[in-house]
């Protein structure tokens, strides 16, 4: 069995490969990436990207809201460095580390993360986000866009093999590792309406690349 690799170093050697495997590699992810910009609320201020790598979604959103200011969280220096270069001209703030722990402040009109939440457990994504909604301003939104599964059958699978792996590898539980450990896209809408948010509404999915749209109020 393959090593698991830390989350960082993971995409650190990836990089020169990263924007096009997920461009044209990740079905659904091309559409997903101008999909979400269109959700970003007219009049924006404010972004917080989480997760944000290379800021493939952030194109989109900057032809809409040219003068938004996006504060980006990712563990990858390497990521966040090519993405500082795409968009050396915009209001840009980075933050090196991981999104569970970092201050990244609060007054936010929108919060998003692509294809990232998939690696983290149940209990973890549950405090982050009513950590998200706490951020937001009142008329604030979430946009999350993920690898989520059908069945519940196969969310344990991934689950349980996530544990068995780790636990052959000696990596503790709440290492961040990267392994694939998707939810259902109903189970992701029950975490954040727990979490607080008043609605979640299901707004993109091809193949297993799911678009979920929280409202704060």
């Amino acid at each position: 069995m393959e090593k698991l690799e830390k989350m960082a170093d993971f995409f650190a050697v990836r990089i020169n490969m990263y924007d096009e495997h997920m461009l044209n590699d990740v079905e659904g992810c091309k559409e997903c990436y101008e999909k979400m910009a269109e959700y970003v609320p007219e009049g924006s201020k404010r972004l917080l990207d989480l997760g944000c790598g290379t800021g493939l979604e952030l194109e989109g959103i900057f032809r809409r809201l040219p003068f938004i200011s996006v504060t980006g969280v990712d563990l990858c220096e390497a990521m966040l460095c090519r993405l500082k270069e795409k968009y050396a001209d915009k209001s840009i703030s980075l933050i090196c580390g991981d999104y569970f722990t970092a201050d990244f402040g609060r007054g936010y009109d929108c919060a998003l993360s692509f294809q990232t939440m998939h690696h983290f457990s149940k209990e973890k994504k549950a405090e982050l986000y009513k950590k998200i909604f706490d951020c937001l301003t009142d008329e604030g939104i979430y946009i999350e866009c993920d690898y989520m599964v059908e069945t519940q059958a196969e969310e344990n699978h991934w689950f349980s093999e996530n544990t068995r792996i780790r636990q052959e590898q000696g990596i503790a539980e709440d290492g961040y590792y990267h392994y694939d450990t998707p939810c259902t896209a109903e189970n992701q809408r029950l975490l954040l309406k727990g979490a607080g948010f008043a609605s979640v509404e299901q707004a993109m999915r091809i193949e297993n690349t799911t678009m979920l749209v929280a409202r704060k109020g």
